[in-house]
């Protein structure tokens, strides 16, 4: 759906002009925060200059009517700032952080039920009180526990009230090139710190907490998972597509499937998102507009399809993606019943509008940005990209249909997918004519499975036929997936070739649709910067010579990069466990753009090594080693500890004169606190990866 011709996108989108300086607010407070007396101040200052200018006569009004439309914008870009900070519970008085002391009890209710990970159960929980010194303070927050194996967590259950006796962490990121920023993503769930308990570090308190509509959201959903189980029982890949199908239950999900599904393009399938939503929207409208008394009243029938789909939203667990197509349809559906067709622009600025003000950290929520850009590239290049093709026969024209959908979807996503994911599904379009549809089915198959439930008999055949579907998906998926070129993988991208991305897709989308010259010369000139910018960066990553230590606790972990290659340093358990490269070592090195050398070297025997790389000298010790006193110091640039040997560092510093010592994550936190201890003594740099992050350093 393309804007009205001559009208410009912000006159029939009026809410697009206050959507853009409510992302300006956000955007704003994240990288400048100001304390809310300023905020305030400020807004009180726009406001009363809006109300000041309303005073002026008529014809001085029109001549500076520009002045209202800023004022309005500034204020609303206040209000940003404002929702922005309210939004960190740190600002808040009661929050936990501000009065908890060492030794401290905490009084935690479970806010969603514990899941099972490698080593651990994993509960996210909410601070309802701290006990300290026999008194009792009420305390509000949200914490990560991790509870050991051995722990009677099969108890728990989401409202139970728990005691914890053990000091809380604060959350920190690994500081590995090119991770995940963790830290981050946990601040904006309001998640700041957690703690690893075993048995005897806590107990359940009598007494049950929680919200009743939450519990009944968690209760329908055990029930759910329950009929799934009995009824998909072909083996767990199908089982865990359903479960992630129906409701977004990810945890029986193999990640090797998931990444089958991400490399061809379709993980949006097992990912709750606006497709979902829109199956069901339309399901309830077919089911409400035929059902006696009920399609009679219209509001009624607006009544029970968005209680519904709301419901199902609320159900999957409420991601960003999903609640933006959830208000969405209530928009649409209620503008388009009551008030008159709103344009799809206007509803999609409207559905953000809420959202942001909802929860402005919404605004970096990767399926957050993915689902408005792939509706944005749907509404306006569809129909044009549909068109370059016409096709007589009716069953070829809808695959065509379909595909131009997919395209579309891509056009707008891709930049952002390569950012994020630094691969880009070059089988999307063959995976998503072959699996939409049939995920479609499965969809709807399984919401009769549940309907059904009761009779068994026709439970049992439904489960079968959507097992089988769900197996032929699942194959056809990991036929794709084995395909030599069906994904371009280990791309690099920056926020800047991103931006500059983005501008050269708007810019030739302005030019091919409203014949705009202009703007394909604009766009033609950041494509030979964006050209400018890959070379420069190919430059520097032929003339880079970098030592990285990783973060990766209980293991050694070395890169030494130069140019385009680098080499391995490593224990035997890293180059076993590929997923373990993968989380930690992959991102680093699709950031500095290498690829492996032949030699891989691994230092699991020898006590100690020298390296001269370049000017600088390195000594990597790995175990215990005895050191006669030299005649003459041994000058070095780094020694890099390892293994968690048995050594005294005042020893060794008689041994080599050596300014800055590296300590890595294969060492004990004790050991490395006393080796930091004697370094601070001797007037020594030093840097443990445990505590301060993966070790870099420019050759």
């Amino acid at each position: 759906m393309l804007p009205t011709p001559g009208i410009p996108i912000w006159k029939t989108a009026p809410l697009l002009r206050l959507l853009l300086p409510l992302i300006a607010g956000i955007l704003l407070y994240w990288y400048f925060p100001t304390s809310i007396s300023s905020i305030l101040f400020s807004l009180a200052c726009f406001i009363s200059a809006y109300f000041l200018f309303l005073l002026l006569p008529l014809s001085v009004r029109f001549k500076i009517q520009w002045l209202q439309g800023l004022l309005i914008h500034l204020m609303i870009c206040c209000l940003g700032m404002l929702i922005t900070r309210q939004a960190d519970i740190r600002h808040q008085h009661n929050w936990y952080g501000h009065r908890y002391q060492s030794g401290d009890y905490l009084i935690v209710q479970i806010n969603e039920a514990p899941v099972q990970k490698t080593k651990t159960w994993k509960a996210e929980v909410i601070i309802e009180a701290i006990v300290h010194n026999d008194s009792l303070f009420s305390a509000s927050g949200k914490m990560l526990i991790y509870f050991s194996k051995d722990s009677s967590i099969i108890n728990l259950h989401y409202g139970d009230k728990v005691l914890i006796h053990k000091d809380p962490q604060a959350i920190k990121n690994s500081g590995n090139p090119g991770a995940f920023n963790y830290e981050r993503y946990a601040a904006m769930q309001e998640i700041f710190q957690q703690v690893f308990v075993k048995n005897e570090d806590w107990q359940i308190l009598s007494g049950k907490a929680g919200n009743y509509f939450r519990q009944f959201l968690f209760t329908t959903r055990d029930k759910i998972l329950s009929v799934l189980q009995r009824n998909i029982n072909n083996s767990k890949d199908e089982l865990g597509i359903a479960e992630a199908l129906l409701i977004g239950y990810t945890n029986d999900l193999d990640r090797d499937l998931v990444q089958a599904y991400s490399n061809t393009g379709v993980v949006h399938i097992i990912a709750i998102s606006g497709m979902h939503l829109a199956l069901i929207y339309v399901l309830l409208i077919w089911i409400f507009s035929r059902l006696p008394l009920i399609k009679q009243s219209k509001l009624l029938q607006t009544i029970l399809i968005l209680g519904c789909l709301w419901l199902f939203s609320l159900l999957t667990g409420g991601a960003a993606s999903v609640l933006r197509s959830a208000v969405m349809f209530s928009f649409i559906h209620i503008g388009n019943n009551f008030v008159r067709k709103t344009s799809i622009y206007n509803a999609l600025a409207a559905s953000a509008f809420v959202l942001l003000c909802y929860n402005p950290y919404y605004l970096w929520d990767v399926g957050f940005q993915l689902s408005y850009l792939a509706l944005i590239g749907i509404v306006v290049f569809q129909k044009p990209v549909y068109g370059l093709l016409p096709i007589k026969n009716k069953w070829l024209d809808k695959i065509w249909q379909l595909a131009a959908v997919s395209l579309a979807a891509q056009i707008l996503t891709f930049p952002i997918c390569i950012f994020y994911f630094h691969q880009f599904p070059l089988l999307f379009l063959l995976a998503n004519i072959l699996v939409v549809p049939l995920s479609s089915i499965i969809l709807y198959a399984e919401i009769m499975l549940i309907a059904c439930s009761w009779f068994h008999p026709l439970a049992v055949w439904i489960g079968k036929i959507t097992t089988g579907m769900l197996w032929l998906m699942n194959t056809l998926i990991k036929k794709i997936n084995q395909l030599s070129f069906a994904v371009w993988d280990n791309i690099s991208a920056t926020v800047l070739s991103t931006v500059m991305l983005y501008i050269i897709l708007i810019c030739w989308a302005v030019w091919l649709l409203n014949k705009h010259k202009p703007s394909f010369m604009v766009g033609l000139s950041f494509l030979m910067l964006f050209m400018g910018l890959r070379a420069f960066q190919q430059w520097q990553v032929l003339n880079q010579h970098i030592l990285i230590v990783y973060n990766i606790p209980k293991h050694r972990a070395i890169d030494i990069i130069e140019g385009s290659h680098y080499r391995f340093i490593s224990d035997s358990a890293i180059i076993a466990d590929q997923q373990l490269q993968k989380m930690n070592l992959k991102p680093s090195r699709i950031h500095w753009q290498v690829s492996a050398d032949k030699s891989i070297a691994k230092s699991d025997h020898a006590p100690i090594e020298f390296f001269q790389l370049h000017s600088t000298r390195i000594a990597l010790i790995n175990a215990d080693v005895i050191f006669d006193p030299p005649e003459k110091k041994i000058d070095l640039d780094l020694i890099l500890i390892s293994g968690n040997p048995s050594i005294n560092l005042p020893e060794l510093a008689m041994v080599f004169n050596c300014k800055h010592y590296v300590f890595d994550a294969s060492n004990s936190l004790w050991k490395i606190g006393k080796w930091q201890a004697d370094c601070s003594a001797l007037h020594l740099h030093s840097h443990s990866v445990p505590n301060q992050g993966a070790f870099v350093m420019d050759l």
